[in-house]
């Protein structure tokens, strides 16, 4: 990290307000019209340019070379999140494409499933894939099977967006690997890898009370759905071999990073390779029944990959500056049970991944249970806002124009009543009752 900090120089303040008037830009995307893309890519990247000014006329030789090496880290962070959402969303397409989300719907409605049953249907299978697909790769599955059982329903759209992101977040954060704040503080060694399932009964909890009070608002109705005739769906040829091969994906991606100590990426582009030899193969000795895989790249959501470049730059820019590594020295003024708790609510508006760097790089004296403690409330708060976590901002990408920031926020209080509850489940386990293992260099 660099040792100059421009917390207090006019780069820095610029940046700041940059930063401010950039988010209430993403966060007024209804009334503004504007892609939330845009706003983000811009500030993330201007705000880089104002601190390479800064430097070009107050810094030295010395000064431009950890600013170089500290974007360089960043783009290196942008790409992993990159080009693992790239071939997460090839794939979803491709599923798209082999009738796979649309038979599951049939399944669904067919059986006689109302709203409800199905907005508890996808919270539950969400909150348990997280934990070992990711939260990310989880929400956008999930999102795509609940547009496919209904297109226009808001008042269940809505609701059912919301669940999944909670359950996305909620059920990576009892995994080392289901979010990215728990892998970090995993590898730095915070928290062995048994204890982590010890988060299981604060994160369903949580999960549980806003998944109860978002079902009132869902109709108790059942979707208007022919499950006669002209409506039977079936899976497209070689759906089944695609599936396998996305469960493969997830596994090499785990993998990679268990055995072969290299980013998860590696395994998803590993994945989409043998996707695309399947293609390939497809079109060759099945060309009646083939797809095109960079065909189903065309239907991705660009503008979503483009808003996570601008808007990690942008935190990236806030890191460079100063302004994160304040969130740390909370610890010494609050504790580090509140402090933890207020690391939540910030993750909810910056991005989890560089407030978890900084919390790791500041290493405050703290046992096992207060960082599990914070690897899972960076990983739910995130819920509390709509593009507060990846989860978030992929499943905007899905329900566009549905799925929204006010809309999200119109049923926020469901979500902050299950985080406070998440709090206070987790408070009573570990801190009164001790039901943890206390195992590693870090326990208390």
């Amino acid at each position: 990290m660099h040792e100059t900090s421009l917390v207090t120089s006019w780069a820095g303040i610029v940046c700041l307000i940059i930063f401010i008037a950039g988010y209430v830009c993403i966060a007024m995307e209804e009334q503004l019209h504007i892609n939330k893309s845009k706003p983000a890519l811009f500030i993330g990247t201007f705000m880089f340019v104002l601190i390479g000014i800064y430097t070009l006329i107050h810094g030295d030789a010395s000064a431009s070379a950890v600013l170089r090496a500290e974007v360089k880290n960043l783009i290196e962070e942008i790409a992993e999140i990159f080009f693992f959402l790239f071939a997460a969303m090839i794939y979803i397409e491709t599923l798209i494409n082999r009738n796979v989300f649309e038979t599951l719907k049939y399944k669904l409605v067919s059986s006689g499933f109302g709203y409800r049953k199905l907005f508890w249907l996808t919270g539950l299978l969400a909150f348990f894939i997280s934990p070992v697909a990711d939260n990310l790769t989880t929400a956008l599955i999930m999102s795509t099977v609940l547009v496919t059982i209904d297109r226009t329903r808001k008042e269940f759209l809505v609701p059912g967006a919301i669940n999944i992101v909670v359950a996305a977040n909620a059920g990576g954060a009892w995994s080392p690997f289901g979010d990215i704040t728990t892998l970090m503080a995993w590898q730095a060694g915070k928290a062995p890898f048994v204890d982590f399932f010890f988060v299981f009964p604060s994160s369903f909890g949580g999960w549980l009370l806003t998944a109860w009070l978002l079902s009132r608002f869902v109709p108790n109705e059942k979707p208007v759905f022919d499950a006669s005739g002209e409506g039977v769906v079936h899976m497209r040829y070689g759906a089944r071999f695609v599936i396998g091969l996305g469960v493969f994906t997830i596994f090499s991606a785990v993998m990679c990073e268990q055995l072969f100590h290299i980013p998860p990426v590696w395994g998803m582009m590993f994945g989409l390779a043998l996707l695309s030899l399947h293609s390939f193969y497809l079109q060759r000795f099945h060309k009646e029944d083939s797809f095109d895989v960079y065909a189903s790249a065309r239907h991705i959501e660009l503008d979503t990959l483009v808003f996570f470049f601008g808007i990690l730059a942008a935190v990236g820019a806030l890191h460079y500056a100063g302004y994160l590594g304040l969130v740390a020295n909370g610890y010494d003024i609050i504790g580090p049970t509140w402090a933890n708790i207020c690391v939540g609510l910030v993750s909810a508006v910056v991005d989890n991944v560089p407030v978890m760097s900084a919390i790791l790089k500041a290493n405050p004296q703290m046992g096992v249970d207060q960082w599990l403690f914070v690897a899972m409330t960076a990983g739910i708060g995130g819920s509390l806002i709509s593009f507060g976590s990846a989860a978030g901002v992929g499943v905007m990408g899905k329900l566009r124009g549905t799925y929204t920031f006010m809309a999200h926020m119109r049923l926020a209080w469901t979500v902050a009543l299950g985080y406070i509850l998440s709090v206070v489940i987790w408070y009573v386990q570990f801190e009164t009752l001790g039901w943890y293992i206390l195992t590693g260099d870090a326990a208390r």
